[in-house]
């Protein structure tokens, strides 16, 4: 016990001491906005990663001894019998799955109702309340239930609902930050390698999990909530949300440059020289007002869009539905894979936490180099359809992976580079794109409105895929689930085959416009 008190205290020391370095000297254009986002996505994901990491010890856990034979015998026997919520651990495997569909329902929820109220309400408050309210409810969740020996299903299902609700506030939010301050071009490979924070997090979620693990996963769930919590601090007191914050404001879509200032701003209010020319600069303004044109307007704030008008914006219902069959698979390897392979190969929980890495090391490179590609193409279908059809045959490959943990990884990373990459681009940069298209530029704001949707879209699918992932594992095996992931990255396919072809046409004719001109 006072060991881990000691890794926590520093763990947060660390943390305080780089963040507080992060903020003292990212004063200047839009980097303390962005690393701040990434921040805040980072310690979200880190700590959703830790439900994932223990599934193993979870499940013994709430299982008799008697019919676990992962679990060492517990002393006294009738303590233990009185304590258990289920018969068998097939039982409890199926109401972690449910756990999952209700943690990603609530939260597909809240990304429809977080999105709307982000382009209402300062992102900052929103981006605090949502990591420090989660922070406290994975603590009660993890850590003061296993401590006081509160075992209730309903208290559980309570409290990954009220988490969904939660964090749900955290990612449209982000996807605006960054949507304020970088423009379309390049916006690629910029939200691609930003969108590695969720892969990040995941690593980080992996390694503070199995480095407690031993004391109980009691104490994996106790860090990260902690270091959660910690940095909705950080971002209440040093996030930027918009350029304006700091005088600036968007030249073009490339660029910054400091908000016009009134040239005679550092001129003293009065002067000998200005009253002596007052009544000259009066009569020759009167002379010259009725040859001006009348001014114009300033420019009013931006209004946000409706939600049913955002949902009917070009892009968004297609880019939706195929994302609904892409998070489901990148998901459920979220959710599944530390437990897969615990159980498929009979490795060690923590062996299986730090190998389940590589998946999101490929979704980083992935999301990087996909988007650098389809910025230098200027499209992001033809991009994102090729690597789902790779996606679907490397997932044929995992899951006839040997019994060899370098083999494992080497398939799992190219997985995750084929299906985390799109993941990625579609949840950020594409998100981006939708919310900030060429007939919204004017008066109307739906960046985050926008980025509730399609996240909000894939949630919902995602939330049914962790049901069926437990379902079909229980009654066909794993093999047959990743069949079924196989279909599922067919249908992503489908659903963007439409915009691909519209790209397609529209590289086609700009190839012969531009062979015209020569």
């Amino acid at each position: 016990m006072y060991l881990v008190w000691i890794f926590i205290d520093r763990v947060v020391h660390e943390l305080q001491f780089v963040l507080t370095c992060v903020v003292f000297v990212l004063k200047s254009e839009g980097q303390q906005g962005e690393i701040c986002s990434e921040q805040s996505y980072v310690l979200l994901h880190a700590s959703r990663k830790t439900f994932s990491n223990v599934k193993v010890s979870i499940s013994a856990q709430w299982t008799p001894s008697a019919h676990n034979d992962s679990v060492p015998a517990f002393c006294p026997v009738e303590t233990w019998e009185d304590n258990h919520l289920f018969a068998d651990e097939k039982q409890a495997t199926l109401f972690l799955g449910a756990l999952d569909s209700i943690f990603l329902f609530s939260y597909a929820v809240g990304l429809y109702l977080s999105g709307i109220i982000g382009d209402r309400v300062n992102l900052r408050y929103v981006l605090c309340f949502g990591l420090c309210g989660s922070a406290i409810v994975e603590f009660l969740f993890g850590t003061l239930t296993e401590w006081l020996h509160v075992y209730n299903v309903y208290l559980y299902c309570s409290l990954w609902v009220l988490n969904g609700l939660l964090q749900s506030a955290v990612w449209p939010c982000v996807v605006a930050v960054m949507g304020n301050w970088f423009g379309k071009a390049g916006r690629g490979f910029v939200f691609g390698l930003w969108s590695a924070c969720a892969s990040v997090g995941n690593i980080l979620g992996a390694f503070l999990a199995s480095s407690v693990l031993k004391y109980g996963y009691e104490y994996a769930f106790l860090v990260t909530s902690v270091v959660q919590f910690a940095g909705g601090v950080v971002v209440f007191f040093g996030l930027l949300t918009s350029p304006k914050e700091v005088g600036l404001h968007l030249e073009s879509e490339t660029g910054l440059s400091p908000v016009e200032t009134d040239t005679d701003s550092h001129r003293p209010l009065m002067s000998d020289e200005e009253e002596d020319n007052e009544q000259q600069v009066e009569t020759y303004s009167q002379q010259c007002r009725t040859d001006q044109p009348p001014e114009e307007p300033e420019d009013e704030p931006p209004h946000a869009i409706g939600f049913f008008q955002a949902f009917c914006l070009p892009g968004v219902l297609l880019y939706s539905l195929a994302y609904a069959c892409l998070k489901l698979v990148n998901y459920s390897f979220f959710f599944w894979l530390p437990f897969y392979l615990s159980n498929n190969y009979g490795w060690k929980e923590a062996e299986a936490d730090r190998l389940s890495v590589w998946y999101d090391v490929g979704g980083i490179v992935g999301g990087t180099l996909q988007g650098l590609i389809s910025d230098f193409m200027g499209k992001r279908a033809p991009v994102l359809v090729f690597s789902l059809v790779m996606a679907m045959g490397s997932l044929v490959g995992y899951s006839r992976s040997p019994n060899d943990k370098v083999i494992n990884a080497v398939i799992l990373a190219i997985t995750g580079f084929f299906i985390g990459g799109p993941s990625n681009m579609i949840s950020s940069a594409i998100s981006a794109d939708l919310g900030r298209q060429d007939i919204l530029r004017g008066s109307q704001e739906a960046l985050a409105t926008v980025t509730g949707i399609v996240d909000g879209t894939g949630s919902i699918g995602a939330a049914v895929g962790q049901y069926l992932v437990s379902l079909i594992e229980s009654k066909l095996g794993w093999m047959s689930v990743f069949y079924f992931f196989v279909v599922m990255t067919g249908g992503s396919v489908v659903f963007i085959v439409p915009l691909l072809v519209r790209e397609l046409r529209d590289m086609w004719r700009e190839r012969q416009a531009l062979r015209h001109q020569l």
